[in-house]
């Protein structure tokens, strides 16, 4: 494993159990994180919501955390409350592992900007 894999590694693993202490149970993965970073950016929860509406907070995390690195911006909310994003710049072409890396160091970064929540190796 290279250095940086690991150092986020250990920087993931200790934000998985912050967040535990934090909901009291562990996230299961990257989208479980997600969904929560979604709740959050709505302001609404917690409350039931639909398969579609889940799927949609994924969106707004991953947009959120993705505007740190300048590729969406946010264009408003609408009348119910929900933000709405745009793409501003070409979304790099990684595979799957690839992809999870860049979102990872982004929610982290997520966590340390809008929550100091400080996660160092």
């Amino acid at each position: 494993m290279y250095k940086k894999d690991l150092e986020l590694h250990v920087r993931w693993g200790k934000l998985m159990a912050s967040v535990a202490e934090v909901i009291g149970k562990r996230p299961k993965d990257l989208n479980g994180v997600l969904f929560l970073i979604g709740v959050q950016e709505l302001g609404q929860g917690p409350v039931p919501f639909s398969k579609e509406e889940k799927q949609d907070l994924m969106h707004i995390a991953i947009c959120k955390v993705l505007s740190y690195s300048g590729y969406y911006e946010l264009k408003g909310t609408d009348k119910d409350g929900w933000p709405h994003w745009e793409r501003v710049k070409p979304l790099p072409h990684f595979d799957l592992l690839e992809q999870e890396k860049l979102l990872k160091m982004h929610v982290l970064e997520y966590f340390e900007k809008e929550h100091q929540l400080i996660i160092y190796p």
